[in-house]
């Protein structure tokens, strides 16, 4: 039985492409203040345009609706070398299209923003997922029950921190122990470094301030001498700080063990549960909005629909003339 021919490589970006895309994503880093995390989903894409359209389009100077069009075309529909992208991938590819094309129009390269014209799949609104609070409650105290060992000191720490916050996970493993708020031996709140380079302090409860002291007196020390000096607050097993993929390992893993195991779950469904259950206990969204540090309340307020729907399903089974009615008496003579 002959193999099938190997997929053939993509086509290098040529220096002029190359040049550009450099351009736009130092941009990104020092003038919006763009994570490396999203630089390089930017880069991504954008090489993939280059490679695209550059045979026929050499200088991103050159490019225009139809051009761009093609090529979203071409990624839809998919071919040998890869299949075709779901909606919302696609329109992540849009979007960094037309934040390339805006920055060259800015930059003199472009008369015309090209990118207008591009019509991409609308996605449907999704709902966060949110955990209950008893799901939160198991997973945490599944945490709080590891033996007391150093890297168990620290995930019992990192997903209070989570839940007690509403951190982003990139934001929680950003923390250094100077983030850390309050009186000397005291942890009140905690700085966290958000999206733009904006900065934001929430406030902690008893039960991570509890569990932040444990790792500091007896888990950080030890994780600490395994390693180089480093700022860092939350640390791996070899003294480092721990990466976002570790958290998301330290999520799973106690998950597990709290029997959670088949529940979609995610660092960011502690972040969404943190305004979910705010929002159910009376907060307000302008409060909430602050804490999760978005800048726009409209970001916010998608977790009022959460509630809203939580609402009417606990209304609908618990007033006695809102459930669906039965059979009717029949009103002929």
């Amino acid at each position: 039985m002959s193999e099938s021919p190997a997929p053939a490589p993509a086509p290098p970006v040529s220096p002029v492409w190359e040049r550009a895309i450099e351009r736009f994503l130092r941009h990104l880093r020092i003038e919006r203040g763009r994570s490396e995390h999203t630089i390089g989903a930017y880069r991504r894409d954008l090489e993939a345009l280059a490679a695209s359209v550059g045979a026929a389009t050499p200088d991103p100077a050159a490019l225009d609706a139809e051009v761009l069009a093609g090529h979203l075309r071409s990624l839809r529909e998919g071919g040998p070398a890869a299949p075709p992208l779901a909606p919302s991938s696609l329109a992540r590819h849009a979007s960094s299209i037309r934040g390339f094309c805006r920055f060259l129009v800015d930059e003199g390269v472009l008369a015309v923003d090209p990118s207008t014209r591009l019509v991409t799949p609308q996605l449907p609104a999704r709902l966060p997922k949110a955990l209950s609070i008893e799901q939160v409650r198991r997973l945490l105290e599944a945490a709080a029950a590891a033996p007391d060992e150093p890297t168990a000191l620290r995930d019992a720490a990192l997903l209070e921190l989570l839940y007690a916050t509403g951190a982003r996970v990139s934001e929680a493993v950003g923390i250094d122990v100077d983030d850390l708020v309050g009186p000397e031996g005291a942890v009140d709140a905690v700085r966290l470094l958000g999206k733009g380079g904006k900065q934001r302090v929430v406030p902690v409860g008893s039960y991570a301030r509890a569990a932040v002291d444990a790792y500091l007196v007896r888990g950080r020390p030890v994780l600490s001498a395994r390693g180089r000096a480093t700022p860092a607050l939350l640390l791996g097993a070899r003294g480092a700080r721990l990466s976002r993929q570790s958290a998301w390992l330290v999520l799973r893993a106690v998950a597990e063990r709290a029997g959670l195991g088949e529940v979609e779950l995610s660092p960011h469904s502690l972040r969404h549960s943190f305004a979910t259950h705010l929002l159910e206990g009376g907060a307000d969204v302008r409060v909430v909005q602050e804490l999760l540090g978005h800048a726009n309340v409209a970001t916010t307020q998608i977790y009022t629909r959460v509630t809203a729907d939580a609402l009417r399903e606990m209304y609908r089974e618990a007033h006695p003339r809102a459930r669906d009615r039965g059979p009717q008496p029949s009103t002929s003579a």
